[in-house]
């Protein structure tokens, strides 16, 4: 079903929330309300009541894992995802989404079958623009702005990747209806990575 078609699936019957800790979730939520839906703020369990869909955004991964710990949002979030919540993270929120990230000491909420290394590429200096060949949005290829960004070293049967980088290094998976970049798709005028995921909302 197409985004375009009225009814149940549409976009302006769609409620996405949107991690709202830490980071860019006020780039997320304006890109989701662009698109048509409607943009929640989540910070308490009890706000991720009634979502058709949620976006963890790029920040602080430590400081996000330890608000969500704080706020009790953790185990809500896991029930979620194992109910079939669709979910995408982005930069910091693909490493919260991944089951195995090695040189984290706090915790993920272990979504996804992947293993992600935390600033693969260095400092915020080492910061850079890539256009990515993503065959699940089509033509031309998408714009990618990655800052202080994760890659996927491993992903095993299950997972989908979605896009690599010349050097081979993965940059963006799905799992079901699970997404995670490791870049920030926010920052560029680009909607179609938040419409693929709307996508996966309305075909839940």
């Amino acid at each position: 079903m197409r985004l375009e078609t009225p009814g149940a699936h549409s976009p302006k019957s769609m409620k996405i929330g949107i991690l709202a800790l830490q980071g860019a979730f006020a780039e997320h939520s304006r890109v989701i309300e662009r698109l048509g839906a409607e943009a929640v703020a989540v910070r308490l369990p009890g706000q991720l009541h009634g979502l058709d869909g949620l976006i963890i955004p790029g920040g602080e991964s430590t400081t996000m894992s330890r608000l969500m710990a704080e706020y009790q949002l953790l185990q809500p979030l896991k029930y979620l995802a194992g109910g079939g919540l669709p979910i995408c993270g982005t930069c910091a929120g693909m490493i919260l989404m991944a089951g195995s990230v090695p040189d984290f000491a706090l915790q993920t909420l272990g979504l996804m079958d992947i293993t992600v290394r935390r600033n693969a590429f260095g400092s915020q200096v080492d910061s850079f623009e890539a256009d990515l060949e993503m065959p699940a949005l089509g033509q031309p290829p998408f714009h990618a702005v990655f800052i202080r960004a994760p890659i996927i070293e491993a992903a095993n049967s299950t997972v989908e990747v979605l896009a690599w980088l010349p050097d081979g290094a993965a940059v963006a998976a799905r799992q079901g209806n699970l997404l995670a970049v490791a870049f920030h798709p926010e920052l560029t005028s680009d909607l179609r990575l938040h419409r693929y995921f709307l996508d996966i909302v309305a075909s839940r």
